[in-house]
């Protein structure tokens, strides 16, 4: 059973930056393809973007594309989100998975596995 804890969370203004982590608990967190996700107030939970086992490729939601940067440590079994030039609309609870072995290609929340807590992210104007 991999447990997830993010941390990172906090407020920022409009146009700056913030870093989350996941850290996982399983030294088997090199098998799992891993995600973050958001959720918003009132909105389902949305894909923000994804990074295969290996941590050579990556896929993001248009919406963050171009501003937002996954990567993972394996040896210290942590995934991270580079969050630059942050919007309004970026704030939400912020939430990563982990997936059990197969495609690394996985945008919906039903097909991963494992949830954190969440961190809050607010963007101020």
């Amino acid at each position: 059973q991999e447990k997830l804890v993010e941390s990172g969370g906090g407020l920022v203004q409009a146009g700056g930056s913030l870093r989350l982590s996941c850290a996982a608990s399983e030294r088997t967190f090199y098998r799992y393809t891993m995600a973050w996700f958001r959720q918003a107030p009132g909105e389902e939970r949305e894909f923000v973007g994804v990074i295969s086992r290996s941590g050579t490729t990556t896929a993001y939601a248009d919406s963050v594309k171009g501003r937002f940067t996954i990567s993972r440590d394996n040896a210290k079994n942590t995934m991270y989100l580079q969050m630059d030039s942050l919007k309004l609309e970026d704030t939400a609870v912020y939430y990563c998975a982990a997936a059990d072995p197969g495609s690394w290609y996985r945008t919906h929340a039903s097909e991963y596995d494992y949830w954190g807590q969440g961190t809050q992210v607010t963007v101020s104007s």
